[in-house]
């Protein structure tokens, strides 16, 4: 009787161990999944969407003209704090990338708007000088640079560049802020 009590024991010991690894999750690569020291790395979807500024935007509502031939709306307004989801600015025919939400009218709330025309450039600061170019590629303009960026996309309203993962906290003609955990760093247009 003891026998099987330990071994119907042992059986949902380990089935309820099995059943905490969840479906969806990777490990860093080099990792033993039993670990209890391993940090558990979620695949999100990207929800960002791409396409070119219409002319029907405004100052509060963005026009989307999607890859595909879609049209969307987008509020872009400021919120109660004088924040704007538009970073860069809002310009007839430039590219964007955008992230929303779902306000509950059922107007689309864009979180993100970032103007990837205003985006690609020359961009220098105290240690960094790089150019972002189309087809997500940095290039590094200082040979010496350890660690230089090569390159770029936007993930879920997010500017990566290589592994590194910013909020882009604003972006204009001749200037760009980007934050991290290891703080905002400041950039200057190089013309």
């Amino acid at each position: 009787m003891k026998q099987t009590f330990y071994l119907v024991f042992c059986l949902c010991a380990v089935l309820i161990l099995a059943g905490c690894r969840q479906e969806g999750k990777t490990y860093p690569a080099g990792t033993d999944a039993d670990s209890d020291s391993i940090e558990i790395i979620e695949e999100i979807p990207d929800t960002t969407v791409y396409g070119r500024c219409g002319q029907g935007t405004t100052q509060n509502y963005l026009e989307l003209l999607l890859d595909n031939g879609d049209t969307i709306q987008y509020y872009v307004g400021e919120d109660e704090f004088g924040n704007s989801p538009v970073k860069g600015g809002l310009f007839a025919g430039d590219r964007f990338a955008v992230t929303s939400y779902m306000l509950p009218d059922s107007t689309l709330q864009a979180s993100e708007a970032i103007n990837l025309t205003t985006l690609l450039g020359k961009w220098i600061s105290l240690d960094k000088n790089f150019e972002i170019q189309e087809g997500g590629v940095v290039q590094s303009n200082v040979t010496a640079e350890s660690n230089a960026w090569t390159s770029w996309k936007i993930v879920n309203g997010q500017l990566v560049l290589n592994q590194d993962t910013f909020h882009v906290t604003t972006l204009g003609v001749d200037s760009m802020s980007l934050e991290n955990r290891q703080g905002i760093f400041d950039y200057k247009r190089q013309l």
